[in-house]
């Protein structure tokens, strides 16, 4: 009983002090090593973070920013997804078409599985026991058995797919990125059963969920973050968010959704219930975190950049200075 009290009186004040100290920028932790990045993956379980960065995925220490080493090869590298029961790591090459296995312990790669084309967002669905890839070049889902290193189905969705999440149940549910919609698959089947709007968000990026409330968080291109019912839908709210979003988290202990924006904003919303949400932030990072991850264990959010040169055409990125490549680190 006594354990069970103090068990209680703990929880209470990491929500209280949670509850008092602001989400704040506390390190930054700077990569030698040049070009563009996309997603970022924490390991609790190892302390790790795998940074896609151009050719190469960094793994450094969530703690101190320490290089642990590299996954070299991954030309246009987008994601990293890890099954640790399998001791296996994947990467998406989208400049290669396919996906990279490398092992959790030495980092070498193993073996390369070939997929749709520009495979960009990658998770491992725990519910199917499958790595799923977002292949934006045509406009597919290819299902790895991680087991097999062996694509077991390729799914055609109706547009661009950015990002995927899982229920846990058998949905996974697909930002459709050029058609401002979200996909839902039956991966019992390995069809696509449902097609939903998110107007009035455009072309929705970042997508995470609540897996309780069943809430999808869709964030859009028009400085909009869309909560979904996930189980039909339908519009639950609109939030505003910072411009240039390309990431969505969803943190189940402290019920808040956070928006990274490549304007170099953290747009903080509170889930108060499954109806009422709250924007309590919009912390201040740098231009170009527009990705994220979030460590579940200790809360910290990690979000990726550089510093930029100047440039006169708008109608491409601008140029990186060499050696600025960072990881944000918040913390409350």
């Amino acid at each position: 009983m006594l354990k069970q009290i103090l068990s209680i009186a703990l929880l209470f004040m990491s929500a209280n002090l949670f509850a008092q100290t602001p989400l704040h920028v506390a390190d930054s932790f700077h990569i030698k090593s040049d070009g563009w990045w996309d997603y970022i993956f924490v390991d609790s379980a190892s302390n790790k973070l795998f940074v896609s960065h151009g050719t190469q995925v960094n793994v450094i220490d969530k703690n101190n920013g320490d290089s642990v080493g590299i996954i070299p090869g991954t030309l246009g590298v987008h994601g990293i997804a890890l099954v640790h029961n399998l001791n296996k790591g994947f990467t998406s090459n989208g400049r290669l078409n396919n996906v990279f296995v490398f092992d959790l312990n030495t980092l070498h790669v193993t073996d390369s599985i070939a997929t749709g084309k520009n495979p960009d967002a990658i998770f491992y669905d725990e519910y199917s026991k499958k790595i799923i890839t977002c292949n934006g070049g045509s406009k597919d889902i290819s299902v790895i058995d991680p087991s097999t290193n062996k694509v077991v189905a390729t799914i055609d969705v109706k547009g661009k797919p950015e990002t995927a999440v899982s229920d846990n149940a058998g949905n996974i549910y697909i930002n459709n990125e050029d058609k401002s919609e979200i996909e839902v698959i039956d991966i019992n089947s390995m069809k696509l059963i449902h097609t939903w709007s998110v107007a009035p968000g455009e072309s929705p990026s970042g997508l995470s969920i609540d897996k309780k409330n069943k809430l999808l968080f869709a964030g859009c291109d028009n400085k909009l973050l869309i909560v979904i019912d996930a189980t039909n839908g339908k519009l639950i709210t609109k939030l505003p968010i910072g411009d240039g979003c390309d990431g969505t988290a969803f943190d189940p202990s402290l019920n808040t959704i956070y928006s990274s924006n490549g304007e170099g904003t953290l747009t903080i919303i509170k889930e108060e219930s499954k109806n009422k949400f709250t924007v309590i932030n919009n912390l201040a990072t740098k231009r170009g975190a527009r990705t994220l991850t979030v460590d579940m264990h200790t809360h910290n959010v990690y979000t990726p950049t550089a510093d930029f040169g100047a440039s006169t055409d708008t109608s491409k990125r601008p140029p990186l200075m060499p050696g600025t490549f960072q990881v944000i680190v918040c913390k409350y």
